[in-house]
């Protein structure tokens, strides 16, 4: 009787993959991929994909937002780019605001013209809107019980279709905002198509760069959790209002912040 020999060769390293979600000693089918990995190489592509074509639901988004007892109310706004090809194709525009949202925002500013509000929350669908349908009001609700420790004057949230990190910028500066915070989704990867980040600027502006902007990334279920993230950024906006500064001038130094350095190079003993 013939010998059965398995048809795939795992990989020595199979045991390292509990510690990541990346791909890994996947094992080999001679020299191509075993059929199950391919499979859910093809599966992951095709939810990266759709993460990225998805279009925001304004109105469960808007519901979900409003339900939440402290804020106060929704603006809706888009972006320049008209819709999601022209989004994807000419990043430029997402960064600016349409002329109608513009318009919309002068208005809201003049007719609160004594109003000049601490911070405010942008909700931008960036390159996964349903990270954002996700995550944000779940996290809003993370950050409530850090907005009511600080006498925060908070204004609109302000919903941004077909944004960029960059269109906050704008909305701040017409908003005249101390500080803004963009929640929006990240570029898909391949393990992990429902990460939201957040982007802290001090004093926005149209024409900042990115060396403004402080960045908290890979909020999800899987990644970091509602209550790190908004640990975090309550600290940032904390300082950014206490010392006038964002991005490179601030950095995270959170006890959670400190501890991960510490662990996070195995090259350092104890």
């Amino acid at each position: 009787m013939t010998k059965h020999h398995p048809t795939v060769v795992s990989n020595p390293w199979h045991s390292l993959r509990k510690f990541t979600p990346g791909r890994i000693a996947l094992g080999r089918t001679g020299i191509s991929l075993p059929t199950a990995q391919q499979l859910a190489f093809q599966l992951d592509h095709a939810r990266a994909r759709d993460a990225v074509h998805h279009h925001l639901d304004i109105d469960a988004i808007k519901k979900s937002v409003n339900d939440l007892k402290w804020v106060e109310r929704c603006l809706v706004v888009e972006s320049a780019a008209d819709n999601r090809g022209i989004y994807l194709q000419r990043p430029d525009l997402g960064r600016r605001l349409s002329v109608r949202s513009k318009l919309l925002l002068q208005s809201q500013a003049e007719s609160s013209r004594d109003a000049s509000y601490d911070l405010i929350f942008v909700i931008a669908d960036g390159l996964s809107a349903s990270a954002i349908e996700a995550s944000a009001a779940a996290f809003l609700q993370a950050m409530h019980q850090y907005i009511t420790k600080h006498p925060l004057r908070c204004g609109p949230v302000v919903i941004a279709q077909q944004g960029r990190v960059a269109i906050g910028d704008e909305i701040g500066e017409l908003m005249a905002a101390k500080v803004v915070v963009v929640m929006i989704g990240e570029r898909p990867g391949l393990s992990s198509p429902d990460s939201m980040g957040l982007y802290m600027t001090w004093e926005p502006r149209v024409g900042l760069t990115d060396e403004r902007r402080n960045c908290i990334s890979n909020i999800r279920p899987a990644g970091l959790s509602f209550e790190e993230a908004a640990c975090k950024l309550d600290y940032l906006v904390s300082e950014a209002l206490r010392r006038c500064v964002s991005g490179v001038q601030l950095k995270d130094e959170t006890a959670a912040a400190s501890l991960e350095g510490r662990l996070s190079n195995f090259l350092l003993g104890d």
